[in-house]
């Protein structure tokens, strides 16, 4: 086992740059003093703690990968670190982290004029404007092509109506990026929460992602100008050009959640006593640690070479799905193994396995369910989409 780097049973550590650690060492130094002490009282209260807001801005983390406009411009790897290490906190807030940046900023970013860009994007890497992102309906979900959300012309404005369902930060955000049909097909816009007509209503009651903020909203003829349309986004490759930097960043992510139950096991095994000895001592512990271990090892060695592809232009949208089926199915199977180790403790929120769990069951739905990614891969590999039959 790496000394300096719990956890890290291959020296994947070698592989990182100088800059790379040290970064990681900001952010990671920031979740143990922050983020932990509190996560349990934030998750049992089902609270978003919106006081973390400037905090992460002040990090630089909002909109972390994106290039100026006050962002800061930071590589993929250091996006995917940043996830890891947040994750490890708890998968709510980097939820936070990647709506903002890898949905909301990064629809403005990739798709937004210039006045747009100028106009939102410097106040929401520093926090002061939170957005959100508003694809999926209360009936479409995995096939967003079938959005009943409408936009239509009246004038110089548009008038949107509709619901969408599952929307992260809404009745906290300040803006919306609502994705909606019209008669040129799919098109984004950018609504002020503020707006006549919208409603941002948290869905209760979650037994996941409790630390974090999901809505229902309803659009009631919401009137918004001309210049709120993204104007380089048509059709549903707009959004999903979004949603690829999301896939990326739970590549990542779930690692970290996944490293934080294993090595919780750990230490836990290495002192509870059981029979006469530690629970580390028994050969059926060993192997539940030595499967957890391999599996992590794996996922986050797949997380840097896919981070290292996307830093050369070369990330592919099969292997963005390669990455989040393979590492969200380990990364709960090693939660949930990991929660078997503490017995009856670890149905409490003393201890982070069971509540990551919880909170991977959400990641692995969002951003494309693991069905969704494995016809994915199979089109890639069989060169026949088999979505409808």
């Amino acid at each position: 086992m790496n000394t300096t780097q719990p956890g890290d049973l291959i020296d994947i550590d070698s592989l990182l740059t100088a800059a790379e650690r040290e970064f990681r060492a900001t952010v990671r130094d920031y979740v143990d003093t922050r983020i932990k002490p509190n996560i349990a009282g934030w998750y049992e209260r089902a609270e978003f703690p919106v006081e973390i807001i400037p905090e992460l801005a002040n990090l630089g983390l909002l909109g972390m990968h994106l290039e100026g406009y006050g962002c800061a411009g930071r590589s993929a790897v250091e996006y995917g670190i940043a996830a890891m290490e947040l994750e490890a906190g708890d998968s709510g807030l980097r939820t936070f982290v990647s709506v903002q940046g890898s949905l909301a900023m990064s629809a403005i970013h990739k798709h937004g004029s210039e006045e747009q860009k100028q106009r939102w994007l410097p106040e929401m890497a520093a926090g002061r404007v939170v957005g959100c992102f508003g694809l999926t309906e209360p009936t479409a979900g995995s096939d967003p092509g079938s959005m009943q959300t409408r936009a239509n012309r009246d004038g110089d404005d548009w008038v949107i109506s509709g619901s969408k369902r599952w929307i992260g930060l809404a009745s906290i955000a300040h803006i919306a990026i609502i994705w909606a049909m019209t008669d040129d097909g799919v098109r984004g816009f950018i609504v002020p929460t503020s707006s006549d007509g919208f409603t941002a209503t948290p869905i209760p009651q979650k037994l996941s992602m409790r630390a974090s903020i999901q809505c229902d909203i309803d659009l009631v003829e919401v009137r918004v100008p001309d210049s709120a349309i993204l104007p380089n986004a048509r059709g549903l490759s707009g959004p999903f050009a979004c949603l690829a930097e999301a896939r990326y960043g739970i590549i990542w992510g779930v690692m970290g959640a996944a490293r934080d139950s294993y090595l919780a096991a750990l230490e836990y095994s290495q002192q509870r006593l059981q029979f006469g000895k530690a629970l580390a001592g028994y050969q059926l512990t060993q192997a539940k640690l030595v499967d957890m271990a391999l599996e992590l090892a794996k996922g986050s060695l797949l997380a840097l070479h896919l981070g290292r592809l996307k830093d050369a232009g070369r990330l592919e949208p099969h292997q963005i799905s390669v990455g989040k089926l393979n590492n969200c199915r380990e990364a709960i199977a090693i939660c949930r193994e990991a929660r078997t180790i503490f017995g009856g403790n670890g149905i409490t929120l003393d201890y982070s396995p069971l509540r990551h769990a919880n909170n991977l069951e959400s990641v692995r739905t969002y951003e494309g369910t693991d069905e969704v990614h494995t016809l994915i891969i199979g089109n890639h590999i069989t060169g026949i989409p088999a979505f409808r039959s």
